[in-house]
């Protein structure tokens, strides 16, 4: 049987057939509603995407800011490496590196390697000490790097710190076949360093005392 409701405004008879059901509605509600949100998300990844080609885009800049972090710890990795090799380096001879005028140009080679020609200068005196104690004595020194950190860097200068010991050892003999090993000597240092064709090298270095502020890692 037909039910039929109360006339359409246009005067038009709606039977119950015709009445649009609230699930019917929600149902039409809901599609346009995705519809919406699926227009918009088109609409953002076209303009992300274009954006990537612009230099002062949010993305540009973002990965503007990581790049300049990957490259100041570049530095920073860089500089605290050539401070340990200057420290091993500079800390560690013996007789075996002595030539027949009793002289270790491997040993001063080695060093100049790692700093500017300004330091080198002063650098031979101390080479000169080293060398008259392994010849004399008989001394050897071996250095160890515990740690090392970065307190300043800047585009073409760094300061950097460093803490180890050094261990010397002499002949137990005239022969000089056994040695005797002293007890290791704890050293922190603060390292100065300036880069030079894109090479970071050491241009000076301090000793400090351990009441000396600690270093960012």
């Amino acid at each position: 049987m037909e039910v039929v409701v109360p006339p359409a405004a246009d005067g038009s008879e709606v039977t119950a057939d015709h009445v649009p059901s609230p699930a019917r509605t929600f149902r039409l509600v809901l599609l346009i509603s995705l519809l919406a949100l699926a227009l918009l998300c088109v609409v953002s990844l076209v303009a992300l995407t274009s954006s990537t080609t612009d230099a002062g885009s949010p993305v540009e800049r973002f990965r503007a800011v990581m790049s300049g972090d990957n490259q100041r710890q570049d530095e920073r990795e860089a500089v605290m490496a050539q401070t340990e090799q200057f420290m091993l380096r500079m800390g560690t001879f013996g007789p075996d590196l002595l030539d027949d005028a009793g002289a270790m140009p491997e040993y001063r080679e080695r060093v100049r390697e790692v700093i500017t020609p300004k330091f080198a200068s002063s650098f031979d005196k101390e080479a000169a000490t080293a060398e008259q104690l392994v010849a004399q004595a008989g001394v050897a020194r071996e250095a160890e790097v515990f740690a090392t950190g970065v307190s300043v860097l800047d585009s073409d200068s760094a300061t950097a710190l460093v803490a180890g010991s050094f261990t010397d050892s002499y002949p137990k003999d005239a022969e000089g076949e056994e040695r005797v090993s002293g007890e290791p000597v704890p050293f922190r240092i603060e390292v100065r360093l300036v880069k030079a064709d894109g090479e970071w090298l050491v241009d000076d270095f301090t000793p400090v005392s351990a009441a000396e502020g600690e270093v960012a890692p």
